[in-house]
C-alpha cells in the first residue's frame, strides 16, 4: 500500500502498518473466506481492534478518544477496507455511526453509561434509517415515535440495517410530527433487548459477514433520555455526519481497489497460456494499467477531500464527488480484475467476494444518483 504521494505523517504510516499487521494475524485469508461462507460477524477481529484501542479513534479526547482528523480516519479505513470490508463495516457501525451520534447528540448520562462500552468492544451499535418505502427519501419514513409520559413508544419497520442482529443498540430515525416532512424527524438510541423489537437477517449479494437485516418495532418503549438531540431535530442530526460518512466510504473503496489489484496480480504472475505468462499479453497488461489509474484516482480524490475537511472547508460537493468516484472506480476495478482471472475469478474465492463487496459501495451511504443530484445542485444547476 504505497503512501509516498499523499504527504502522510509518520504517525499515520505507523497506524496503517499497525492495523494491517494486527488484521493479518487475527483475520487471515482462510478466516475471511469462512466468515463469508458462514455469514458470521468478525467478532475476534473486532475485539482485537477494541483491545488495541482503535475503537477510540474517532472520539474527542474529552470522551476518551484520540480526536483523529479526517485524514487519520481515511488512512485507517482505507487499511481496513483493503484487508476486509466486513471488519471495516463493523468498525464504522459502532465507532463512527453509533458512537459519534451518541457523542454529538446524546444526553450526558447516556454518554457516560454507554461510550466506555462502545470503546472497549462490549457494546455494538447499528443505524436504522431505511424503510421498505423510503431509502434515499430519508424524510419519507413512516416509523413513528409517540410520547407517553416519561417514555417514547416506537412503532414501524426498517430494512437493510447492517449488523442489527449483532447490535446492542440501534440509532433509529422516526417521525415525531408526521405532517412536518423533514422537520418532523427525531433520532433515538434504542436498546435491542426491549420487548417488541425483532430482527430478521436478509440475504445480500455481498456484506455476508456483516448481514443486512429487517427490523420491526412493535410498540417498543424507551426512556425519554434516549432521544438524540432535540424533538423534531433529527434531520439536522442526519445531515451532520454526511461529509465524514462519504469520505470514509470513499477511503474504503480505495482500499478495495488496492486489494483487487493485488489479488489479480498474484494470479497473473503464476498463470501461463500459449507458452508464456499471461501478463505479457497486451490485452491483459492494459487492464492492469486501467486498474492502476482507477485506483490512483480513487485515492487522490479521497485524500484531497480529507485534506479540505481538515482545513475547515465546506466540502459537501467534494465529499459527494469522492464517494461517487471512488466507489464506482472500485467496482470497475473489480470487474477488470475478474475479467483478468476469467473463470478463476468467477467461482468462489477472493476475487468473487471482492466483486460482490464492491457493488454495495454505489448504493449505501448515498446512491451515486442522489450524490450526482447533490453535486449538480451545488453547482447551481
Amino acid at each position: 500500500m504505497p503512501y509516498s504521494t499523499f504527504d502522510f505523517t509518520e504517525e499515520q504510516v505507523l497506524m496503517r502498518d499497525n492495523v494491517l499487521g494486527l488484521m493479518a494475524r487475527i483475520l487471515p485469508p482462510e478466516k475471511i473466506a469462512e466468515l463469508d461462507r458462514l455469514q458470521q460477524f468478525p467478532r475476534e477481529a473486532y475485539q482485537a481492534l477494541a483491545d488495541n484501542g482503535w475503537l477510540t479513534l474517532p472520539y474527542d479526547k474529552a470522551h476518551g478518544g484520540m480526536d483523529a482528523s479526517h485524514k487519520d480516519l481515511a488512512v485507517f479505513i482505507e487499511a481496513l477496507g483493503y484487508h476486509h470490508p466486513g471488519i471495516r463495516v463493523s468498525f464504522m457501525s459502532t465507532a463512527v455511526y453509533g458512537g459519534l451520534y451518541l457523542q454529538n447528540l446524546g444526553h450526558d448520562t447516556l454518554k457516560t453509561a454507554l461510550l466506555p462500552g462502545m470503546q472497549d468492544g462490549s457494546i455494538r451499535t447499528a443505524i436504522a434509517f431505511s424503510e421498505p418505502d423510503s431509502g434515499s427519501d430519508a424524510a419519507g419514513i413512516r416509523t413513528r415515535a409517540v410520547r407517553d409520559g416519561d417514555d417514547w413508544i416506537i412503532s414501524g419497520q426498517k430494512v437493510y440495517v447492517t449488523n442489527a442482529h449483532e447490535a446492542d443498540y440501534l440509532i433509529v430515525s422516526t417521525k415525531t410530527d408526521p405532517d412536518a416532512g423533514s422537520r418532523g424527524l427525531s433520532l433515538f438510541f434504542v436498546d435491542t433487548a426491549q420487548p417488541g423489537f425483532e430482527t430478521r437477517p436478509m440475504d445480500p449479494l455481498g456484506s455476508r459477514s456483516t448481514l443486512l437485516n429487517e427490523v420491526f418495532f412493535d410498540d417498543v418503549r424507551i426512556p425519554a433520555n434516549r432521544l438524540l438531540g432535540e424533538v423534531n431535530g433529527g434531520w439536522h442530526g442526519l445531515m451532520h455526519g454526511l461529509n465524514l460518512e462519504r469520505i470514509l466510504i470513499a477511503a474504503a473503496a480505495a482500499g478495495g481497489c488496492i486489494k483487487i489489484i493485488e489479488v489479480a496480480q498474484n494470479f497473473v504472475q503464476n498463470r501461463r497460456a500459449f507458452g508464456k505468462n499471461i501478463g505479457e499479453f497486451q490485452a491483459v497488461s492494459h487492464k492492469f494499467a486501467d486498474m492502476r489509474m482507477l485506483m490512483e484516482i480513487a485515492r487522490l480524490v479521497t485524500y484531497h477531500t480529507a485534506h479540505m475537511l481538515d482545513a475547515g472547508a465546506d466540502a459537501v460537493t467534494e465529499t459527494a464527488i469522492a464517494k461517487v468516484t471512488a466507489t464506482e472506480n472500485n467496482f470497475k476495478v473489480a470487474d477488470l480484475g475478474m475479467q483478468v482471472m476469467g473463470a478463476a475469478g468467477y467461482v468462489q474465492g477472493d476475487m468473487q467476494r471482492l466483486f460482490r463487496e464492491a457493488r454495495m459501495g454505489m448504493i449505501g451511504g448515498g446512491t451515486s444518483e442522489i450524490l450526482r443530484n447533490v453535486i449538480a445542485k451545488r453547482m447551481g444547476i
